[in-house]
């Protein structure tokens, strides 16, 4: 078996066909085409027709071949696969995914970059989105994940800046150090994830070999209507393993889809990756006893208190047909959940249910759910028509009816297969701004308990040589950010910034390009 057989895919499909006949070439409407290498022109050197609807078929197409790519997540690998059930957990849980041991669900995958553009190199650091679809009985439940257990905010009106602060300057279109760190200062919550993501951990090597985690807290509904919550943590049984700087920057430059033709060889040579899938559960007594918000995305349910707890195994065997059809145009969305799974309190987590379908309409249609990797099994409902609809009912378009259209299903209500557990809420309705919450103990705990020495002077030269970048105030408040996790933690960034920028200094000073010379920055 060849090891890279993304380089030879069109050579074997070359010889897959000539076993076969060649397929006539046709217009997008199905006529032959005579001749597709020169289009009508009147004379020999003369202009192009309007008559050439063979010319016409291609470009209009052409012109249009491409939907917007994602704000965020736009580069990534896909495959297909299912899950199976290993350990009993229905009674927590009515969801029919998880109703007998054995039971298999087929399922997609969809890895990522979180804030690289659809062309950058795979091995930026960046944290990686793992996004999975299963297709149930019971409709299509999306479990959008990152590669983090944690996040960078707790509340959903801060996303938009957030993911500003990390793309590019809108004067410059420059990556700019000084937006990632001055928001990121201003917002001390980020502390958690920024130990995270400028750890050993911050760059995976291949999506293979990468955890995934939930994140959010969900609930887990029973068939008596009881609920409990829940994380769901995926445990890649291939083992963690990450790039060094140096050599994800060098990957950056020799293969810049690494990760992307990783996933894809692994698969076609019969290695099919799999992840072991653990929750964490934690009962509403619980929950209301924790000494910090269980429902914030910035913290993690400590182990020791709440152990994962096994669940199935899900296993990837085929690479996609068509990078676009199966990989671009899928759309994941923390709306699609099923009876079983409900959504928590959590405020990022309801910040992103109307959020993923509304840049799903604007990105690729109203329709976007009747794509074949995107509709599940059975759909009837009374939606109609829409730009590219291309099925649809031909009963009654409104409810209730009389004509025998789609019935609510009152046996299964009865049974409580499919109602929304009741949930405790707070009635007083206000702003509650949260940047005073707790925004540093479990990062201080991460950097004292779970970080080895070694590992921490990696995390803090990874993240002092992009600050050193940045103004010397923002440097300062990133400082004692730091600081206030662990005293020790911001007394080293502060000595190796300390480092680098009389290095920079003094290299700068005596530089005689005058373009590197005004990138000293102010205040030093």
């Amino acid at each position: 078996m060849e090891l890279n057989r993304a380089a030879t895919q069109l050579r074997r499909y070359a010889e897959k066909e000539k076993k076969s006949k060649v397929e006539e070439l046709t217009t997008s409407h199905g006529c032959p085409v005579g001749q597709r290498l020169a289009s009508i022109t009147a004379g020999k050197r003369g202009p192009v027709l309007l008559k050439d609807n063979t010319y016409l078929d291609e470009i209009t197409k052409f012109d249009r071949e491409r939907v917007p790519e994602r704000v965020v997540h736009a580069k990534g690998a896909g495959a297909f696969g299912y899950f199976e059930v290993t350990h009993d957990i229905t009674e927590y849980t009515k969801a029919v995914i998880f109703e007998k041991v054995g039971k298999r669900t087929p399922m997609a995958a969809r890895f990522s970059q979180v804030t690289g553009e659809l062309g950058s190199a795979d091995t930026i650091r960046d944290p990686r989105g793992f996004a999975l679809k299963f297709y149930t009985e019971h409709g299509i439940w999306d479990m959008v994940c990152n590669n983090t257990p944690i996040f960078f905010i707790r509340d959903p009106i801060l996303f938009p800046s957030f993911i500003h602060s990390q793309k590019r300057n809108p004067v410059t279109h420059l990556k700019d150090p000084n937006m990632f760190w001055d928001f990121a200062s201003l917002r001390p919550e980020t502390a958690h994830q920024m130990t995270w993501l400028f750890g050993d951990r911050g760059i995976s090597d291949g999506y293979r070999h990468m955890h995934g985690f939930g994140g959010h807290a969900f609930k887990l509904v029973n068939d008596k209507g009881s609920y409990i919550y829940c994380k769901f943590h995926w445990t890649s049984d291939q083992g963690i393993r990450n790039l060094t700087f140096e050599r994800a920057r060098e990957l950056a430059g020799m293969n810049p889809d690494y990760m992307v033709a990783d996933l894809y060889n692994a698969i076609e040579r019969g290695d099919h990756p799999t992840w072991t899938l653990k929750i964490q559960l934690m009962t509403e007594e619980q929950a209301g006893q924790l000494p910090f918000n269980p429902f914030d995305i910035t913290k993690v349910w400590p182990h020791g208190d709440f152990p994962l707890q096994p669940v199935g195994k899900m296993v990837l065997t085929r690479n996609p047909t068509n990078y676009f059809t199966d990989v671009e145009q899928i759309a994941f969305s923390p709306a699609n959940l099923i009876p079983g799974v409900d959504a928590s309190p959590d405020k990022m987590l309801q910040g992103r249910i109307p959020s993923y379908a509304d840049t799903q309409y604007h990105r690729i249609g109203p329709n976007f759910k009747q794509l074949p990797v995107n509709c599940p099994f059975r759909v009837n409902t009374y939606q109609r028509d829409g730009a590219m609809c291309y099925y649809g009912p031909d009963g009654p378009n409104y409810y209730p009816n009389s004509f025998h259209g789609p019935e609510q299903n009152d046996a299964l209500l009865k049974l409580q297969l499919i109602e929304e557990a009741e949930s405790n809420c707070n009635p007083n309705v206000a702003r509650y701004e949260t940047r005073d919450e707790d925004n540093y103990s479990q990062a201080g705990i991460f950097w004292r308990n779970v970080l080895v020495d070694d590992e921490r002077n990696r995390l803090v030269d990874n993240i002092a040589q992009n600050l050193c970048k940045a103004e010397e105030f923002i440097q300062q408040r990133v400082v004692d950010m730091f600081a206030k996790c662990d005293e020790d933690y911001g007394k080293r960034l502060r000595e190796r910034l300390d480092t680098l920028n009389n290095e920079l200094f003094q290299r700068l000073r005596f530089s005689q390009d005058p373009d590197e010379a005004v990138n000293i920055p102010m205040d030093r």
